[in-house]
C-alpha cells in the first residue's frame, strides 16, 4: 500500500504536466529524425553483437535513445525530491512508520514506471516513422528498462543528498547527465572509438554504467542476455542505492548535515 501511494503520487504529478511527456518525447524524437538521419550514410555499423547483420544507424541508437529517455525521466524525479525535500514533504514522508529505504525505493520505483510508460510511446512513434526493433522480444526491454530506471534512479537520488538547493541542481546534472550520456554506446559503437585511437575515452566510456544500461536494453531487444551488462547495472544499482539510503538517514548520512549549513 505505501509503495502504491508514493507511486501514484510520482504518476499523478506527471499526468498534471503533460508538458513533460512532450519534451520527453521531443529530446530522442529529435536524435533520431535528425541527427540519425544526417549520419546514416557516414555511420553504418558493422556486424557486431548481437545484430546478425549491417544494421542501419537509425536502428543501432533506438536502444541508446531508450535509455535516454530513462536518464532524464530518472534525473527529473530526483529533481522532485529536491523540490520536495525543501517543500517539506519530504521530512512527512520519512517520519511515518515505513521503512526509510522502502519510502526511497518506492519514490524511484514510480519514476522507473514513468521512465517505461515514456519509452514504449517513444518507440510507437519511431515504428511510425519506420524506425523499430524486432517486435518479437519487446517484452524482453521491459525488465531491462526497469532495471535501468532503478539504477538510474539511485544514482539520480544519491546526487540529491549532497544538492544543498532546487538551483543548484541543475549545474550538478551537468557533470552527471551529459557525461554518462555521451561516453556511452547510446549514439556509437564502443569499437569505432577504439578505431580512432580514443583509447582513454573508449577505457571510460566501458566504466560508465549508463554504457551497460545501453547494452542490457541493446541485447535484451534483440533477445540476447548480456550477463556483464546485467551485472554492472544492478550492482551499480544496489551500491548507488544503499549510499543514498545512508545519505538520508539524519543520525549517519550527509542529509543532516545539508540541511543544518
Amino acid at each position: 500500500m505505501g509503495f502504491y501511494v508514493i507511486a501514484w503520487r510520482e504518476i499523478a504529478k506527471f499526468l498534471r504536466q503533460r508538458e513533460r511527456l512532450l519534451s520527453s518525447l521531443v529530446r530522442p524524437s529529435l536524435w533520431l529524425l535528425v541527427f540519425a538521419t544526417g549520419l546514416h550514410d557516414l555511420l553504418g555499423v558493422s556486424i557486431v553483437e548481437p545484430y546478425q547483420t549491417y544494421t542501419p544507424y537509425q536502428e543501432y541508437i533506438l536502444p541508446g535513445l531508450v535509455g535516454i529517455v530513462v536518464l532524464f525521466q530518472s534525473m527529473q524525479s530526483a529533481l522532485s525530491m529536491v523540490y520536495d525535500r525543501e517543500a517539506g514533504v519530504m521530512r512527512a514522508m520519512l517520519v511515518t512508520p515505513l521503512p526509510r529505504a522502502f519510502l526511497l525505493f518506492a519514490k524511484i520505483g514510480g519514476a522507473t514506471i514513468l521512465a517505461l510508460f515514456q519509452a514504449f510511446i517513444f518507440l510507437a512513434l519511431a515504428a511510425m516513422f519506420g524506425f523499430y526493433m524486432p517486435f518479437a522480444t519487446v517484452a524482453w526491454v521491459i525488465p531491462a528498462v526497469i532495471l535501468t530506471g532503478l539504477m538510474l534512479g539511485s544514482i539520480g537520488l544519491l546526487v540529491t543528498v549532497y544538492t544543498r538547493k532546487i538551483e543548484n541542481f541543475a549545474g550538478m546534472m551537468n557533470f552527471v547527465i551529459f557525461p554518462m550520456f555521451f561516453l556511452s554506446s547510446a549514439l556509437y559503437p564502443l569499437w569505432k572509438l577504439r578505431e580512432s585511437g580514443a583509447d582513454p575515452i573508449y577505457v571510460l566510456s566501458l566504466m560508465n554504467p549508463f554504457t551497460h544500461a545501453v547494452e542490457l536494453i541493446r541485447f535484451a531487444a534483440y533477445g540476447q542476455f548480456n550477463a556483464t551488462a546485467f551485472a554492472v547495472v544492478v550492482g551499480v544499482g544496489l551500491v548507488a542505492f544503499a549510499l543514498a539510503a545512508r545519505g538520508y538517514n539524519p543520525l549517519a548520512g550527509a542529509i543532516g548535515r545539508v540541511k543544518r549549513d
